[in-house]
């Protein structure tokens, strides 16, 4: 049986449900993450990000999410390398050109005040971010603005506050945060509605249900927006060496990543995911998915999370969009193997682990 995106294996039919996100409504379980098209060494080919973008588009997904500086070498320190900070902009910019009929089909997110040295969310940084971002765009507006990461100079009502002219404007509709910590969100909450929260979320990247974070976004009826759902590859069962990433792949940088020691050592986890994977007749990365989005079935318990995987082609897009339903068991059989596999190495090295829980 072909799948659909929404589909399941027992053919229940799609429901899209509509997650309220500021003023606007973002329909469809999941989001599309572009930094693979244009943080890497090389960005994929036009068209072929032009198509990955339309399969997206195609599929039901709704929310797309950028960065202003996810370009190549943005974070490499080697001063004679050339950085490239906005070519995920100038996609954007090409593909809204090529097909401005899309252009009302998507909320667009797009991350800012992040500089190769750190973030800078001062009000001057908020001001020429949010300018620079939106003259990329039809009409010089886009949907959301979204500090990268907060800096430890400047307070999160200050942030909030210099974003507010610009709602009031039209340039932007909401706003958004990524990797705070759970009283950091209460505080912008009490300046001004926050759009949604963008932190990590995967079945080796849990913390956000022990620290707060996730009961604090159900409290406020704040939506997650879950970054590397996929555990930036490793959940596929694709990356079984280090040699399996180029030699200046950021992910090298990070601990998870960083050795063959550290690749082996959570395998034990894939090893359960494949299990599952196997018995349903689907892939790696889809249950890795799911999992995530069966959050949503848990009103109760749970804030709604909306996953945004990265993919550089449209068969990819294709498979990630393909939701696989989990029954109840099948939900807390991961739960276990999550409790039960200890995960090797942070989330991120020593280098950007001060920037996470702002």
């Amino acid at each position: 049986m072909e799948l659909t995106p929404g589909s399941t294996r027992n053919d229940r039919p799609s429901s899209a449900p509509a997650f309220p996100m500021s003023a606007f409504p973002i329909s469809g379980p999941t989001g599309y993450g572009l930094m693979s098209l244009t943080a890497r060494p090389e960005p994929v080919p036009r068209e072929q990000a032009f198509a990955a973008i339309n399969n997206a588009i195609k599929d039901g997904v709704s929310l797309l999410n950028g960065g202003e500086f996810y370009g190549p070498n943005f974070f490499n320190p080697d001063p004679t390398v050339e950085k490239r900070p906005f070519e995920n902009l100038k996609l954007l910019q090409a593909y809204f050109a090529k097909y401005p009929e899309n252009r009302s089909k998507v909320s667009v997110c797009i991350k800012g005040c992040v500089t190769p040295t750190g973030p800078d969310c001062s009000p001057e940084a908020v001001k020429r971010s949010i300018e620079n971002i939106a003259s990329f765009f039809p009409g010089n507006k886009f949907e959301l603005f979204e500090a990268g990461r907060m800096d430890a100079k400047t307070p999160v009502e200050e942030f909030v506050k210099a974003c507010i002219p610009f709602i009031e404007k039209g340039v932007i509709k909401g706003i958004s945060l990524s990797e705070v910590n759970a009283n950091t969100i209460r505080r912008a909450a009490a300046v001004y509605p926050i759009s949604c929260v963008e932190v990590e979320l995967s079945l080796w990247s849990t913390d956000i249900l022990k620290n707060g974070i996730m009961d604090t976004c159900r409290e406020l009826k704040i939506p997650i927006v879950a970054y590397s759902p996929l555990g930036r590859g490793y959940l596929t069962g694709k990356i079984n060496t280090i040699d399996d990433l180029p030699p200046n792949d950021l992910r090298r940088m990070f601990d998870r990543f960083a050795s063959q020691e550290a690749i082996d050592a959570n395998k034990h986890l894939l090893e359960r995911i494949g299990k599952l994977a196997r018995k349903k007749g689907c892939t790696m990365a889809q249950i890795a998915l799911s999992w995530v989005r069966t959050f949503n079935e848990y009103p109760e318990k749970y804030a709604t999370v909306i996953p945004i995987p990265s993919a550089s082609t449209p068969e990819r897009n294709h498979e990630n969009n393909t939701h696989i339903k989990l029954s109840r068991e099948e939900f807390e059989e991961l739960n276990r193997a999550v409790q039960e596999c200890q995960v090797y190495g942070g989330r991120y090295s020593a280098r950007f682990a001060g920037l996470l829980n702002g």
